[in-house]
């Protein structure tokens, strides 16, 4: 018991309301069970104007192999994908200029947008990111490219790395 109240005794809420403090041993909780494992890199997701130019630069002087390429109408984005070793490089082309990959091409430029990281549940995980104090973008999984649940939490609550968490 010692542990429990040295570890989290700061944190304590200094409310009376009954919600915070459930909501307090809720989090508590969960730091102490939940463990999220995270198997390895799943992509590097890279912004690109256009597929059709970008392809070949991988393809014709990285000598990879573009294995892949579909569009995600929800995310207005078109993706390409290739594979390194265990890890995957996800081009992405925005298909509407006010979609996200969109905004973030006019804002910085084409470059690296994502770090993909491969957990065994992405519910569970953003749960778990959430309850040690990291904004979330999705607050629950949903589908994105290859049919992989994905969630994604926010830069300004992971050193500047927008940051997925997926799975199968």
């Amino acid at each position: 018991m010692g542990f429990f109240v040295s570890e989290f005794s700061a944190d304590i809420p200094k409310t009376s309301n009954f919600g915070d403090i459930l909501k307090f041993i809720y989090h508590s909780l969960l730091k102490l069970f939940i463990k999220m494992k995270i198997s390895h890199i799943e992509h590097i997701g890279i912004a690109v104007k256009s597929l059709e130019e970008a392809i070949p630069y991988y393809e014709n002087v990285l000598g990879l192999k573009c294995y892949s390429i579909e569009e995600v109408a929800d995310q207005k984005v078109k993706t390409a994908f290739f594979k390194v070793g265990e890890v995957k490089i996800e081009l992405l082309e925005s298909t509407d200029p006010e979609g996200p990959i969109g905004k973030f091409i006019e804002k910085k430029g084409q470059g690296i947008h994502h770090l993909a990281f491969a957990v065994d549940g992405v519910d569970e995980a953003l749960t778990e990111v959430e309850a040690n104090g990291v904004a979330l973008i999705d607050k629950k999984a949903r589908k994105g490219a290859e049919g992989l649940n994905i969630g994604f939490l926010h830069p300004k609550s992971t050193l500047g790395v927008l940051t997925e968490l997926c799975c199968e």
